[in-house]
């Protein structure tokens, strides 16, 4: 098979999944290194399909689903905090999206999670936890936002009154 028809079947198999896909599997399924999958994903995107990489692999929103709401939230805790924030989200019908902190040299950095259930977030805290990397938060003192999915506007009241008396939640000051 050819570089394209290799790209179009890596499309087609990003679409048909509702799961993640990894590089490695990608790579083992194609017979090609993980580094020719990444450049694939690379083109795919720069063709315009929108492609998420998340900790648990490649995977391409469905937008068959009915419309859902988009909020930005601000949070702050340290790395003790993170399974309780994440938990709040979930439990209250969220989807965590990605995380975004601002770093004082390189600007924004975002960072796609996608996390929609509790075995997403152990898996998640999983990894954080057998990875030696700091989590993003330490760059802004535990300040970070969250780009959450939401079916309405009740659940996302919904997980800022938690995060609030969990006392994550980093509230606009009125001056």
């Amino acid at each position: 098979m050819n570089t394209e028809e290799r790209r179009e079947k890596v499309l087609q198999r990003l679409v048909a999944s509702s799961i993640p896909v990894t590089g490695t599997a990608l790579s083992k399924e194609f017979n090609v290194s993980r580094q020719i999958i990444v450049g694939d994903i690379g083109i795919i995107r720069a063709m315009g399909t929108q492609v998420y990489a998340t900790p648990r692999g490649y995977v391409i929103p469905d937008h068959s689903e009915t419309q859902k709401l988009i909020a930005m939230i601000a949070c702050q805790h340290d790395n003790d905090g993170l399974a309780r924030e994440l938990e709040i989200i979930i439990d209250n019908g969220g989807k965590v999206c990605d995380v975004c902190v601002e770093h004082p040299l390189y600007g924004e950095i975002r960072v796609d999670l996608l996390l929609s259930t509790r075995k997403d977030v152990a898996n998640f805290l999983k990894k954080v936890k057998a990875c030696t990397a700091n989590l993003l938060l330490i760059i802004t003192g535990g300040l970070h936002l969250h780009t959450i999915e939401v079916p309405n506007e009740e659940t996302l009241q919904s997980i800022k009154q938690d995060l609030r008396v969990a006392g994550i939640l980093v509230e606009e000051t009125k001056d």
